[in-house]
């Protein structure tokens, strides 16, 4: 069972003033659970899609997630390297500093 992560204060405060943009995105994570992917296969996946639209929040929030779901540092290092061959070296170094400011690397 994954550990819960606590979301950001940004995020907390957002969807306060937003609560039924709130209930909208419990709505779709709930949905996203639904198959037969174990929660550590969602999050690895949801890491490299983060990596791949190049959103800075997504990646780190993934990563926080991942972490939560019991990831280790070395399986989401490996995400990053695979990312390389489509996104080009500056891109995965840059989305590895992300990464590594989570994981604290």
């Amino acid at each position: 069972m994954a550990k819960k992560t606590t979301p950001p204060k940004t995020y907390q405060q957002f969807t306060k003033r937003y609560p039924k943009l709130a209930e909208a995105w419990e709505a779709i994570r709930q949905a996203e659970a639904g198959g037969p992917l174990d929660e550590r296969t969602r999050r690895l996946v949801k890491l490299g899609i983060a990596l791949g639209a190049y959103r800075e929040g997504g990646v780190h929030s993934a990563v926080r997630k991942a972490l939560a779901a019991g990831c280790s540092p070395a399986e989401l290092q490996q995400v990053v390297a695979m990312a390389a061959s489509t996104l080009g070296m500056p891109s995965t170094v840059a989305v590895d500093t992300w990464v590594q400011e989570v994981i604290g690397g």
